[in-house]
């Protein structure tokens, strides 16, 4: 089994495994907390029914968990073993990809990681205990695609990380109540108005954070105003009382 192995696989570096492990984490992480994101809607900052939120976390993670310990499914390659150009191969047998219940069996043991790790990192054959559980092992494909297509999907997988982030992000606070109520406390503060020169406009991306537990709220924001004459950031700290509207605490430019 070695000299088939050596003659027509090589094992795939430690380097490599860790790299495609990271990158599927991150891509499937990425697209349950999107996915709950989306269903919850950009007003997920002002919601109180923690109820919704529970169901809407479990429709998501529960099919995601199973696409996540399926990953390696198809042929044995999962997208981020496709970037690093390695596959999952039987032990025994390098030329057959192990079945869909021997895939999923040894990603189930990811969830007792450190016990992985420790077995991944001790042993000379580069294997996790799921793969010893599994009979699989993890090797180089000799039929991998060049390097450029692999590098344009690692960086777009980072674009799409980014921008959904700020998006998201940006549009969900701006859809908040306590920034509406922010917006409006700027617009009538006189020195404001008169520093400016009038205000044509709000920033892409207001910073800071909202945060609503058992119907009591705080907000504090930091807003870039686009003036007429002058741009200024101006900084809202708002409260929420039980069933109540925001108020305005305090207001510095």
């Amino acid at each position: 089994m070695t000299e088939t192995l050596e003659t027509n696989f090589n094992l795939s570096t430690r380097r490599a495994r860790v790299a495609a492990f990271i990158i599927d984490h991150v891509v499937l992480t990425f697209a349950m907390v999107s996915s709950i994101f989306l269903l919850l809607g950009p007003k997920f900052m002002d919601e109180e029914n923690g109820g919704k939120m529970t169901m809407t976390m479990l429709a998501v993670m529960i099919p995601g968990f199973l696409f996540y310990f399926s990953k390696d499914a198809i042929r044995g390659i999962s997208g981020g073993k496709w970037i690093m150009g390695i596959m999952v191969r039987d032990v025994n047998h390098p030329k057959n990809i192990p079945s869909f219940i021997r895939l999923v069996t040894r990603n189930l043991f990811v969830i007792i990681w450190p016990i992985e790790v420790l077995v991944f990192a001790s042993n000379q054959e580069k294997r996790r205990l799921g793969d010893k559980v599994a009979r699989t092992m993890v090797v180089d494909n000799p039929d991998k695609p060049k390097r450029l297509p692999r590098i344009f999907a690692l960086v777009g997988v980072g674009v799409a990380f980014f921008v959904f982030t700020f998006l998201f992000a940006a549009s969900a606070m701006k859809n908040s109540e306590a920034y509406k109520v922010a917006v409006d406390e700027i617009e009538m503060n006189e020195e404001i108005l008169n520093e400016t020169g009038g205000i044509k406009g709000y920033g892409m991306m207001p910073t800071g954070n909202v945060s609503i537990s058992d119907g009591n709220g705080q907000a504090q924001l930091q807003i870039n105003v686009l003036g007429n004459k002058k741009d200024l950031v101006v900084s809202v700290y708002l409260r929420k009382e039980q069933s109540g509207k925001w108020n305005l605490i305090e207001l510095n430019k």
